[in-house]
């Protein structure tokens, strides 16, 4: 596994489309990108399969979100879990890729790292509209401290926008997962590579 390292990019809903933001994403050499398709359409199996192709034999590493059986079909790289999803040891069993967990708080992290977790997800970090019910935020210092907990990567989460990069940087947290800012653009190899250039302008 390579570790995630700066954008970690979740595909939700694309304006610009699966395809064209996958394909942004691999010439943009994402580190991972995850495939969340809130409702669990019959074009599931379409879209997921159209961006295996697009990310196989890159540097960009293909997540299958909560969907087991999907992650197996298509040959993902990785499945990302959820504390409500199937198990960590279970998922374990079934399949031999990269498996994340997200996490909110550090006894959850830490329950993570100790079952074997690949790289563990932390947030929210600040408010966010991309889930329905969601967590608790934590913001950066919390969500610093949990990572220090753990000796797996870890990728920050929840309304994470530019301005906030020199404050991940300070605190070491190497990962950031967004959705709207490329999810939302109509240009997303633009939007990536403005997020690219931001974090980069950020490093201490």
């Amino acid at each position: 596994m390579n570790q995630p390292n700066g954008l970690y990019l979740i595909l939700t809903n694309p304006v610009a489309g699966y395809e064209a933001t996958a394909q942004a994403a691999v010439d943009c050499h994402v580190s991972m990108l995850q495939l969340r398709m809130k409702n669990k359409t019959n074009d599931q199996h379409e879209v997921a399969q159209t961006l295996r192709a697009i990310t196989r034999g890159t540097q960009t590493q293909f997540i299958i979100n909560d969907n087991l059986p999907l992650a197996q079909h298509v040959e993902a790289d990785g499945l990302h879990l959820g504390q409500d999803d199937l198990s960590l040891p279970r998922a374990r069993q079934q399949y031999d890729g990269i498996i994340g967990i997200s996490t909110h708080t550090l006894e959850q992290a830490q329950k993570a790292h100790q079952a074997g977790a690949d790289y563990i997800g932390i947030g929210p970090l600040f408010p966010t509209q991309s889930k329905a019910n969601p967590d608790p935020v934590i913001g950066i210092p919390t969500a610093a401290n949990i990572a220090r907990s753990v000796t797996c990567p870890t990728v920050v989460i929840g309304g994470i926008q530019p301005k906030h990069f020199p404050e991940l940087r300070r605190h070491q947290l190497p990962a950031f997962a967004l959705i709207s800012a490329v999810n939302h653009s109509p240009n997303p190899r633009q939007a990536i590579q403005h997020l690219q250039h931001a974090w980069q302008e950020a490093q201490i």
